[in-house]
Order: C-alpha cells, then structure tokens, then sequence
C-alpha cells in the first residue's frame, strides 16, 4: 500500500505545471465601453488565468512551492469591434534567492501590443504548439516560455536555450498575427526578444544572467565583496556587448528588472565600487541616471 501512495505522489507531482500566475486586466482606460461587456471580461481574466496555470511544457518535477512565480497584468485601451480587444501588457516573472525570504525579479518586460481576438469560438484556448491558432494563445504561450527560460537560465549556464527555440517556433508561426511578432518596427517587441536571446553577440550576456543570480544574489549572504566584484565584472561584459548590440531589449529588460536591487547591492560598497558602479550603470542605463546616482549620495 504504501508503495502505491509513493507512486501516486510520484504521478501527481511529476504532471504538476511549473508556472503560478497572477492576472490582472485592467479596462479603466477601455474607450469603447459598448464593447466590452463585463461578462466577456470576466470570461477573459478566467480563460487567460487557465491557460497560464494549467498549461504544461516539461516533463521536470514541480512541487507546488516550486513553481515559477509571474504576474500578468493586461490593460485593455480599446475595443474597435465586439470582442476585440487592443492594448499593453506587463509580465514579471521572479525567483526566490537562496536562503533568504527575498524574491529577485529575473524577468521584466512590457508589452505594447497585446491586440486580440476573444470570439466564443476562441473562448477553449486550445494551444498547438506546432500551428498558429490564435493570436492570444499565441502570446500566452511565449510568455510560458519566456518565464522558463529566465528562470532555468538564471540556475544554470544557457539552461533556458530548450525554451528559447521552442518561443522561436512560435513567433515564427505567429509572425502575421500582429506587429509585436514582426522584424519590422520596434525593436523591443516579442520577436526582438528571441532574436536577442539566441544571438550569439549576447552569449555572454546569457552567461553573466547566470553568474549574476546564482554567484551574486544566491551567494550574497557569504562574501559581499566578492558579489559586488562579480556584479562589476557583469556590467563590464554588458558594455562591451553594447557596442555591437546598442538596442538590445534583452539588456534593456534586465535593467528595468535590476535597477533598485543593484543599487542596494552596491549600498554597502567601498567608495571606489560605489563610483565605478555608477558611471557604468549610467552609461549602460541612462534613462535611469537619477536611480544609480543614488548608490553615491
């Protein structure tokens, strides 16, 4: 008997999904309030929520504190036509740091073309991960992917590249779906931010990810010092990456994730450290100068 409860244990946790998501969506901005009926968006919010929570992309084993935490929070801006939606999104995808209560964000990016269809037709949310459906589970699936593989890259060397290729296969299937899967135009849309996670220029950006999370922040406890070393030895790798990637969305995304807890980092920090961490950050990250400044004040 107690053999067949450990299999049963075994069974339940081997099939149990590895991402936990929060979803929002926001409609206080939604111009066509004829379109948008309330029911439908509840029916959104539910079907959204499902798809993230139930979906399953490994055959590794989760536990239920395991899981890869991530919030998505979705504002619908317009509804051009009944059960059409436009607008933005946010997904934020953290990971707890070793021995400590504190949760890092390894993953934080903003999408400004979240523009789908929610027919009753399309209302199953059935996802093939080998043909186009739709554009909504289409965009569902490439954030799943997106959360696994920051989170496996940030435990191990390039340990999210089975996912990448995977998101890979999606924008390609998805490349007529909407501009955020297209080559043209923005350079911080979905498929940019493949095109960055498999360039062979930021290889090394990949590797310092790891290093970051599990020298830096996993190991911060122990040796301070030493961290703050391997973080500025991070940022030295990323400005030499800068010059041949000057857009990279990739980097981008990492310090819109980074910025507060590299200045805490960095609080403690010889003067020397604090100054050198600066003028990089800076460089790297101008739009935030005034938060880096105050690693020096």
């Amino acid at each position: 008997m107690r053999y067949i409860i450990l299999l049963l244990l075994i069974s339940n946790l081997s099939f149990a999904q590895e991402i936990k998501c929060d979803v929002e969506i926001n409609t206080s901005a939604l111009k066509s309030s004829q379109n948008s009926d309330p029911q439908v968006i509840a029916e959104l919010k539910s079907a959204i929520s499902n798809f993230m929570n139930n979906q399953r992309w490994t055959n590794d084993i989760f536990g239920e504190k395991e899981k890869i935490k991530c919030k998505l929070s979705v504002n619908l801006m317009s509804s051009p036509k009944q059960n059409v939606f436009q607008g933005n999104a946010q997904f934020q995808v953290v990971r707890p740091v070793y021995g400590t209560d504190y949760e890092t964000v390894v993953f934080q990016y903003i999408d400004n073309s979240f523009n789908i269809s929610f027919e009753p037709s399309e209302r199953q949310m059935v996802f093939n991960e080998q043909g186009y459906t739709n554009n909504l589970t289409s965009i569902l699936a490439f954030y799943s992917l997106m959360a696994l593989t920051f989170d496996y890259d940030s435990f191990a060397k390039l340990g999210g590249n089975d996912f990448v290729q995977r998101a890979y296969n999606i924008v390609n299937l998805a490349s007529s779906g909407d501009e955020g899967w297209a080559q043209k135009g923005s350079s911080r849309n979905r498929y940019w931010l493949v095109e960055n996670l498999q360039n062979q220029q930021l290889r090394r950006f990949r590797e310092g990810f790891y290093s970051y999370h599990r020298l830096v922040l996993d190991d911060f406890g122990r040796d301070q010092e030493k961290a703050r070393g391997e973080v500025l030895k991070f940022l030295e790798v990323v400005q030499n990456i800068m010059v041949l990637q000057t857009t990279s969305v990739l980097v981008n995304t990492f310090f819109d994730a980074k910025a507060l807890e590299i200045v805490n980092i960095f609080s403690q920090g010889s003067p020397q450290e604090k100054q050198k961490a600066f003028l990089l950050l800076s460089t790297l990250d101008p739009d935030k100068t005034e938060v880096y400044r105050k690693i020096v004040i």
